[in-house]
């Protein structure tokens, strides 16, 4: 790069330092030490706090119901999102109109989409023990939110309810790229419905697919809002994801040195799962 190429980028690297660089800079220093939130006094420990965590079987309970919750809400999302979008790809009426109503759930707040599940959810009141006592499934409303075999399984219906439109849309636009020429041509030699998507419709699909699924691992792997709100991560730690235990450490127990271990390591995972997304984007083209 040239000089003027790195003049002109001086002013984005600079803040990127700034919001970036220097609190990631401070976690890493932390994460070194016994310090805690109220407390003046910081000594150094090394490695210790990593080996604590690395050592401890509820790092390794709290990583397997975040990676459970990453499976169940990626994996569904994109069976939704692909259905969704071939759903909308068609030609029938109203269909603008559930264009538009496709992007709503995506669209609110995490906030209020995970307060509106905890209600629907409620044990008192909740649409949900509604809908399935009326049809018949449940003779007794159920606390789905209460109960640890449950409690996973709502958090990702909620969170898949919110994030499946981005897949779909995602999915939406590349349908839009296929070719009619090649549906017709398709047809004209008698392939089925099958033959079609796998042969035609796949191809166009499988790149900007692969790269939302690896955005949506990400963000699901760092999740916090939506589970905090619904559960606080109970009960008995059943939806304890990472993000909830780094909060739990450095900021409830104010155990900063501990908590900056925890989400170093998050980084790291994080840090995996990026490359993976950018590597993604330069066997497409995207990047150079």
């Amino acid at each position: 790069m040239s000089m003027r190429s790195w003049l002109l980028l001086a002013p984005l690297l600079a803040i990127m330092t700034f919001i970036i660089g220097w609190p990631m800079a401070k976690t890493l220093a932390l994460s070194f030490t016994d310090a805690q939130l109220l407390s003046g006094n910081v000594n150094w420990v090394g490695l210790a706090n990593y080996q604590r965590v690395l050592t401890a079987p509820a790092f390794y309970e709290v990583l397997s119901t975040t990676i459970r919750f990453v499976l169940i809400s990626v994996g569904a999302e994109f069976v939704l999102g692909l259905l969704a979008a071939l759903l909308l790809d068609q030609k029938f009426a109203g269909r603008n109109i559930l264009r538009a109503l496709l992007i709503l759930p995506w669209a609110l707040p995490t906030v209020v989409n995970a307060t509106m599940w905890r209600l629907i959810f409620n044990p008192d009141f909740g649409a949900f023990n509604a809908l399935l006592t009326q049809i018949g499934l449940i003779d007794a409303y159920r606390s789905w939110l209460g109960e640890p075999g449950s409690a996973l399984l709502a958090v990702c219906f909620a969170d898949v309810w919110k994030n499946f439109p981005l897949v779909a849309l995602i999915a939406l636009a590349a349908l839009q790229s296929v070719p009619r020429e090649l549906k017709a041509a398709a047809v004209i030699d008698g392939a089925g419905a099958w033959s079609r998507f796998r042969a035609v419709i796949l191809p166009f699909l499988v790149g900007p697919l692969t790269v939302a699924i690896v955005l949506r691992t990400i963000e699901a792997f760092k999740v916090f809002d939506i589970i905090w709100i619904m559960t606080h991560g109970g009960p008995a730690d059943s939806t304890k994801t990472i993000a909830i235990l780094v909060y739990q450490q450095a900021f409830s127990l104010q155990r900063a040195g501990l908590g900056g271990s925890i989400a170093l390591l998050m980084v790291l995972v994080s840090a995996v799962l990026i490359a993976l997304y950018v590597t993604l984007l330069r066997k497409q083209g995207e990047l150079k």
